[in-house]
């Protein structure tokens, strides 16, 4: 990861590098070492509609992407019994926050999510 120049009041953006792409998200870690390699938990702080910011993928392999302040995630997409729906990003597993629940085919697909860089959150952990 590379911290990414703007404001100083704006959320701090990192260049997020990963084995299936890379993106400019938020960083919700200490700000002083953002920069170097991390294990990391992707968030995703928007609601998500199917068929208005996430839909079936055309391809399906895991993606991390950013069109212009767009990030776009593709993944295999769960929706859990109680509705709950769960984009599967390479190993790991991204909680979705739906406006509205999914449609019970989708499950089991892969999907893109495309949602603002600054709904998008990374925060580092150790194992």
């Amino acid at each position: 990861m590379a911290k990414v120049p703007g404001s100083p009041q704006a959320p701090l953006l990192v260049r997020v590098r990963t084995a299936c792409g890379h993106a400019v998200v938020r960083w919700c870690g200490d700000s002083a070492a953002a920069d170097g390699p991390y294990d990391i938990e992707w968030t995703v702080d928007e609601n998500i509609h199917w068929g208005h910011n996430a839909g079936p993928a055309a391809v399906a392999r895991p993606r991390v992407s950013s069109r212009g302040s767009r990030v776009v995630l593709r993944g295999r997409l769960t929706l859990e019994p109680d509705g709950v729906a769960v984009l599967e990003l390479a190993g790991t597993h991204i909680l979705l926050d739906t406006a509205d629940p999914f449609p019970r085919d989708v499950d089991g697909t892969w999907a893109e999510l495309h949602c603002e860089r600054d709904s998008v959150s990374l925060y580092p952990y150790e194992l």
